[in-house]
């Protein structure tokens, strides 16, 4: 075993360093007259720069992240940090949760107590999980992996060996959204013996149906999905591309400028959220400044958008799933999936729309998610 327990605890010369360029800001200009639509509104960032300079207190949210009982372990020579919580009722079912970008493994901290706990918050004791949540490589408090193809794949590979060497779960449960999604669905191609189930906040981008030609053969929702799909990548997807083929090349401004990295980020949580533009709807300042400090504390955000270009380049085609899959589609995520094509590729057998949410699921309505968890897991669990 080479579990070893792990505690945050950022250098006071790591923060200092901050405080003095956020002291220290070139701004740019901004026209008259524009908001959100040409990027990151200059006003709103600089109102957010203002708190986080002046009134945001990163060791007290060092101390509540310090709650989470965390590890590292050594996986094939890459470091990887997880949350590991055991489940308080009689049989807790362990379950693995994968988080994506540009968020982190913050993404569940709500949802963590409601699934190792249910009880306590008007649940079934009988429903519980022992819930593991790792820092994708490259991610936080995981280690930035030197060499190419640390992919969605690889990852499954990780997780895989994580679950059973090194926690000696037998069999496990696993569950994620955006790059925790692609990795939980080739945890369930290629581990299909491990796994109990998997439950989905999406399943990405359909290149299939994006680049086929013979659309004869799609339903009326998916045509609507490829027209849907060429829009927003059209109009949102220049992230993706940046990253997917020059991440190298964005990573020095982003981690040399804390405003830079702010700015990059916020403007997909606002994007990307069920928030009608307005983040306060959903996040409170400090969660998302926490966001931001993850990434510039471990200055990892040059290393997370490689997992972009590693599964434009070295990623191996996904099969067919037959492992049971829940589906958990929020009304204002990115891109809702043709229920054809899902059912079709995978073997869903609980599908659920929410009545409110966006991408960051677990952070937006931890509460709808959870049930959601609860109630797929509880069938196969019977």
């Amino acid at each position: 075993m080479t579990v070893e327990p792990f505690h945050i605890h950022v250098s006071n010369e790591i923060l200092d360093d901050l405080k003095y360029r956020l002291q220290h800001i070139r701004w740019p200009n901004q026209l008259e007259d524009s908001g959100w639509e040409r990027g990151t509104d200059l006003n709103y960032l600089k109102s957010l720069v203002s708190y986080w300079r002046d009134h945001y207190d990163w060791r007290a949210q060092e101390t509540i992240l310090n709650r989470f009982s965390q590890f590292h372990s050594q996986i094939d020579g890459i470091d990887v940090h997880f949350v590991h919580e055991r489940g308080k009722g009689p049989d807790p079912l362990p379950l693995i949760l994968t988080h994506g970008w540009p968020d982190s493994y913050l993404r569940y901290q709500k949802i963590i107590p409601l699934l190792t706990d249910p009880a306590s918050y008007g649940g079934n004791p009988e429903d519980s999980f022992d819930v593991i949540v790792p820092s994708l490589p490259g991610f936080g408090f995981s280690g930035h992996p030197n060499h190419p193809g640390v992919n969605n794949f690889r990852v499954s590979q990780l997780w895989a060996k994580l679950m059973t060497k090194e926690l000696g779960y037998k069999k496990f449960a696993a569950a994620g959204g955006d790059i925790g999604s692609g990795v939980t669905r080739y945890l369930a191609a290629n581990y299909p013996e491990l796994l109990y189930g998997i439950h989905l906040t999406d399943v990405g981008i359909i290149r299939s149906l994006m680049t086929s030609q013979e659309e004869s053969e799609f339903s009326a929702e998916e045509l609507q999905y490829k027209k849907n799909a060429s829009e927003w990548i059209a109009n949102e997807g220049g992230y993706m591309s940046i990253q997917s083929t020059k991440p190298q090349t964005l990573a020095y401004g982003l981690s040399d400028s804390p405003i830079g990295l702010a700015a990059w980020i916020i403007e997909k949580f606002r994007a990307w959220s069920d928030c009608d533009g307005d983040l306060s709807q959903k996040y409170s300042k400090d969660e998302l400044l926490t966001h931001i400090m993850i990434y510039w504390v471990t200055g990892t955000i040059g290393s997370s958008t490689r997992m972009y270009y590693e599964n434009s380049h070295s990623l191996p085609p996904l099969g067919r799933i037959d492992v049971p899959t829940g589906m958990a589609i929020f009304p204002a995520d990115i891109l809702l999936p043709p229920k054809s094509w899902t059912s079709r590729n995978l073997n869903v057998t609980h599908w659920t729309t929410m009545s409110s949410g966006g991408h960051f699921t677990a952070m937006e309505e931890p509460e709808l998610l959870a049930n959601d968890l609860r109630a797929f897991y509880r069938s196969i669990r019977k």
